[in-house]
């Protein structure tokens, strides 16, 4: 195989053939090619040297016509990926990884870090390190909000908040914003209640856009709850005095395993006449089996590691718009959509009576 039938690609990764076998100048990495070629023991050797390099070659010669087979290439860039690298990156390098980045966001926004992270793992960008997460991920990810690269609202982070009362600067805007934000109580005449339950606070921002959308409380434990939050959480489902779904999302490891049967053993424990039906919906092996999710090593200071099999997975790790239709599925089977439409009339009335008042007071002024 000789150097001189080889040309450089103009996006820099890859080296594409030009006169021996000219069906595969297409660069494997810009445009991944569908192809026939006949496969011969060299033309394999040649293929996997266009993706990895010279250290591929054949040693051996001989050119065999006999067959021709297809071979598809729909995803080149799960084949030639951005290895991690114990130097630094080069630009090329860094703007595959950002390139990467944005066509997560652009299909998941948003997302917390730690899901853009296990993306990229999961894609073969970067390497499944603290180090990738925190040097590559974070930093790649703050530069390219300051740049305008990317929307600052693409990251979810519902771990840090402001407390302020909410304030008006005339009786006319409260109307004005209550008429706006006005919404009835969906569940109030449904035969159910749900609520969805999740175990780690930076990923509220990812489901409270399902759970908002059907009126469900999302309730974030942030790791084990404390007595006084369950036994409020449980006060509230007692007060509802119906059939009472909870679903949970957690990681897949010893505690993540054990919280959500702390959970459920404590809402019985202090509402004992509920109708409680609870159920964990992700992480579940069944998940990580199907989704192919990245694992980590189960974390050795763990007091309940003691027995668990096989590494760990953080619910992180499936992807936003998987983890919404999981909320979505759980919630909306429990929806009556007579009851459901009776609700969005009145409040479509509701809201306009409102309006109407705000307008009057607007034009009163």
């Amino acid at each position: 195989m000789s150097g001189e039938d080889f040309g450089n690609c103009s996006c820099g990764r890859a080296r594409v053939r030009d006169k021996l076998h000219p069906q595969f100048a297409v660069c494997p990495v810009c445009k991944p090619p569908s192809v026939r070629f006949n496969p011969d023991e060299d033309d394999i050797f040649q293929v996997l040297g266009l993706l990895f390099g010279d250290s591929m070659e054949n040693p051996s010669a001989g050119i065999r016509n006999d067959a021709t087979v297809r071979i598809d290439m729909p995803h080149a860039e799960s084949v030639y990926r951005t290895r991690p690298t114990k130097g630094r990156r080069t630009k090329q390098d860094v703007d595959y990884v950002k390139a990467a980045i944005r066509r997560a966001l652009e299909e998941d926004a948003p997302m917390t870090v730690r899901q853009v992270f296990y993306r990229l793992v999961s894609a073969g960008v970067i390497g499944k390190t603290e180090n990738e997460y925190k040097s590559t991920v974070c930093r790649l990810l703050g530069e390219m909000r300051l740049s305008g690269e990317i929307p600052f609202g693409w990251i979810a982070d519902n771990t840090r908040w402001m407390r302020k009362p909410r304030t008006f600067s005339s009786l006319q805007s409260a109307l004005k914003r209550t008429a706006e934000a006005y919404r009835r109580a969906l569940w109030d005449n449904q035969d159910a209640y749900v609520e969805v339950w999740l175990e780690k606070d930076a990923l509220a921002g990812v489901l409270v856009e399902e759970t908002d959308k059907w009126d469900v409380p999302l309730m974030v434990t942030r790791g084990y709850p404390s007595l006084s939050y369950l036994y409020s959480a449980a006060e509230t489902i007692q007060s509802v005095g119906k059939p009472t779904y909870l679903y949970y999302f957690g990681d897949h490891d010893p505690s993540g395993l054990d919280i959500p049967r702390t959970v459920e053993a404590r809402i019985r424990e202090f509402a004992p006449r509920v109708d409680l039906h609870f159920q964990r919906v992700a992480v579940m092996p069944k998940q990580i089996a199907e989704m192919n999710l990245p694992t980590r090593p189960t974390k050795k200071t763990d007091s309940r590691a003691k027995g668990f099999i096989g590494g760990s997975v953080e619910v992180d790790a499936i992807m936003p718009r998987v983890l919404r239709t999981i909320a979505h599925n759980c919630i909306v089977q429990h929806i009556d959509e007579n009851a459901y439409t009776v609700t969005r009339e009145a409040e479509k009335s509701e809201r306009e009576a409102l309006t109407h008042i705000s307008n009057l007071m607007r034009d009163a002024a």
